[in-house]
């Protein structure tokens, strides 16, 4: 399993599963992150912050590192970052 927070900068994938907690992935997907979405890391904030990440080529948020671990991502092979 490939998780948000161990994605390459700039690296466009394509959100796989949300394993997480009914109230969390919830959120996650009021936010945008849902399954067969893409998702790109813009920024990863220093000593385990937060990412800073691009939904569907217009939104953007930070989402903590610790949710991101729980985030399963497909990397599309291929793409230009």
């Amino acid at each position: 399993m490939t998780s948000l927070d161990s994605l390459a900068l700039h690296a466009p994938a394509l959100i796989a599963a949300l394993h997480l907690e009914a109230r969390e992935a919830t959120w996650l997907r009021a936010v945008g992150l849902v399954e067969g979405c893409s998702v790109t890391v813009l920024r990863k904030a220093p000593w385990s912050g937060p990412l800073h990440v691009r939904v569907a080529d217009h939104t953007e948020l930070a989402i903590d590192r610790a949710l991101a671990l729980h985030v399963e991502v497909t990397p599309i092979t291929g793409a230009r970052p």
